[in-house]
């Protein structure tokens, strides 16, 4: 078959299914019931119809008395408490005491200079403990339970091992007419 051949029965095809359609159109059986209930159709019947405005008044008067919450967020707000349970909770019960805190560091010896080593960018630290000199660097345990964190210009930092409290030991200058101990030479 031709190009043309086949152009000119899908001419014919098309008319044929537009004829058929218009033909049938009004038999359609959903048109049908659309048709009917637009037939039975009846407004409301409303005497007066106005708008209510003492209801209105009446909702404007009113006062929202419940939480003011984010309704945006997860989060409940905290709840608030009544002079007696705050009352109740700040209450304080005989012979139950908090127990105190722990006492300050005691470092039972004396700061009392330093020196730079040329080598090192780390300080010694000179302490006296009764006529004993002790000399300690930066980060080194002396006393056996104590740790020199940092050495300052007129303090030492010191950390107790066992508890991990820290405490600044201030420098000590020794009394007028009196020499300074001498750290032991090397």
């Amino acid at each position: 078959m031709s190009r043309r051949t086949q152009i000119w029965i899908l001419v014919v095809l098309v008319g044929v299914l537009a004829a058929v359609y218009l033909a049938n159109r009004t038999q359609m059986p959903g048109l049908q019931g659309v048709l009917a209930s637009d037939s039975k159709f009846q407004p409301l019947n409303v005497d007066e119809p106005q708008l209510r405005l003492d209801l209105l008044a009446k909702l404007q008067k009113l006062e929202y008395s419940g939480t003011h919450r984010n309704i945006f967020s997860a989060v409940a707000l905290p709840v608030a408490l009544t002079p007696a349970e705050i009352a109740k909770a700040n209450r304080r019960y005989p012979g139950v005491d908090r127990p105190p805190p722990p006492p300050p560091v005691e470092v039972p010896a004396q700061f009392f200079g330093y020196a730079s080593m040329p080598s090192s960018p780390r300080r010694l630290a000179f302490f006296l403990n009764g006529d004993d000199v002790i000399v300690v660097q930066e980060g080194s345990v002396f006393l056996n339970r104590f740790r020199l964190d940092k050495i300052g210009n007129d303090s030492a930092d010191v950390e107790e091992i066992s508890s991990g409290r820290h405490a600044t030991v201030q420098m000590v200058q020794p009394p007028p007419g009196e020499a300074a101990p001498q750290p032991p030479s090397q």
